[in-house]
């Protein structure tokens, strides 16, 4: 049944997103109150239910031990903060996603679920979603991607010692492209910890969370 299927799917092709029938309840629900200021916008307390409820669902499907539900919002608040001061930080850089990459990635999204793309839209009318919703979601982490590779991507060089290094270190059996994409990978992951930290450090962020959230 469609609708079943709906509930589990996920944008892998973009940062891996949380189950699509999460992602659009913020469409569904009415505004509340903020729960955090991240310069020039806000958000809302149903955006952090929402991801708080999508991320106890996937660590349980996981088989990982849930936080405590106060360390969890903590936490889930904290990578919504950092995920808005990215997406600004994309619209003051005047990045944007044509129709066409978007298109793509949105067909991909409903192939890799074993549908066409109108199954994938009827699916999700069945589950009470749009296409329009899961299209600005995919929006928003393909510009999160974009800002990411600018300003991360620029850090990481690697030199042909290096690499020859890393092959021997692996124990050779790889080709130096292999050797050279998974050495990028490994830099690229620590500069990312590193520049979430400065950005999320240079910010002005006033969370109002609260004991009554």
């Amino acid at each position: 049944m469609h609708s079943r299927r709906i509930a589990t799917l996920t944008l892998a092709l973009c940062l891996g997103l949380a189950p699509l029938g999460a992602v659009a309840q913020e469409a569904r629900q009415p505004l509340d109150r903020i729960v955090a200021v991240v310069n020039e916008g806000a958000i809302m307390n149903t955006q952090l239910e929402d991801r708080l409820a999508r991320t106890r669902s996937q660590l349980e499907a996981q088989g990982q031990q849930v936080p405590p539900n106060d360390v969890l919002r903590e936490q889930v608040l904290d990578r919504l903060i950092v995920e808005e001061i990215q997406l600004q930080m994309a619209r003051e850089n005047n990045l944007s996603v044509d129709d066409t990459e978007l298109n793509r990635q949105v067909r991909a999204i409903a192939q890799n679920n074993g549908m066409s793309l109108d199954e994938f839209a009827d699916a999700l009318e069945a589950d009470g979603l749009s296409l329009g919703v899961v299209r600005d979601q995919v929006r928003r982490e393909l510009l999160m991607r974009q800002i990411q590779q600018r300003r991360v991507g620029s850090r990481v060089s690697i030199s042909e010692a290096e690499v020859q290094r890393f092959i021997e270190q692996q124990g050779g059996g790889m080709s130096t492209e292999q050797a050279r994409r998974a050495l990028f990978q490994q830099k690229a992951n620590s500069e990312m910890e590193t520049w979430v930290q400065e950005i999320r450090s240079q910010a002005f962020v006033e969370e109002r969370l609260g004991s009554g959230s």
